[in-house]
């Protein structure tokens, strides 16, 4: 068989598989505009479905959970640069930015720590956690007033949260050493 009629059997063989498909006896009509009874029309079928409206956020959960378990690590470049990313991904992911924002202070940059305390708040609002955080941020600039002021707010909203306790202790031993 040469190469047309090769050709030409397999075209033949084509439209008899095609048109099989189509004379299938199935009692509901077929057409290229949908119609109100006929339930395989697309136009009908996804009545109720819902739409996630932000799906970058489910991008970045990969970064954040790997970001999370390199800042447990102490490798806070390694996280920074995963929060990073997740902020790209996902910049309405107010968690990212707080990790970010944490990296940032403790590889000691501070303007980009900044930077994402602002967005962390603009997302999540003054929870004890952005509070909490953003006064660890002035303790280790030596920022003694400021940390003090963030720290109160965040025990203010959570008078149990140990780590807000604990980084009060902290603020109370920094201070007596410099008296000293």
């Amino acid at each position: 068989m040469t190469g047309p009629m090769r050709l030409a059997a397999v075209a033949g063989l084509l439209l008899i598989v095609l048109s099989g498909c189509q004379t299938a006896d199935t009692g509901v009509v077929r057409t290229n505009e949908p119609s109100k009874g006929d339930v395989t029309a697309f136009g009908d079928a996804f009545d109720g479905l819902k739409t996630v409206s932000d799906v970058e956020y489910y991008a970045s959960d990969q970064a954040v959970a790997e970001a999370k378990n390199q800042f447990r690590a102490e490798n806070y470049g390694n996280a920074g640069a995963l929060f990073y990313k997740a902020t790209q991904l996902a910049p309405n992911d107010g968690g990212a930015w707080m990790g970010l924002a944490a990296c940032s202070d403790r590889i000691r940059r501070f303007d980009l720590s900044d930077h994402a305390y602002r967005q962390a708040f603009r997302l999540v609002g003054g929870t004890p956690e952005y509070y909490n955080n953003v006064g660890y941020s002035y303790l280790l600039r030596g920022k003694l007033q400021d940390a003090r002021s963030s720290f109160l707010k965040a025990y203010e909203l959570a008078p149990n949260d140990p780590t807000v306790a604990n980084n009060l202790k902290l603020l109370s031993s920094s201070v007596k050493n410099l008296e000293r």
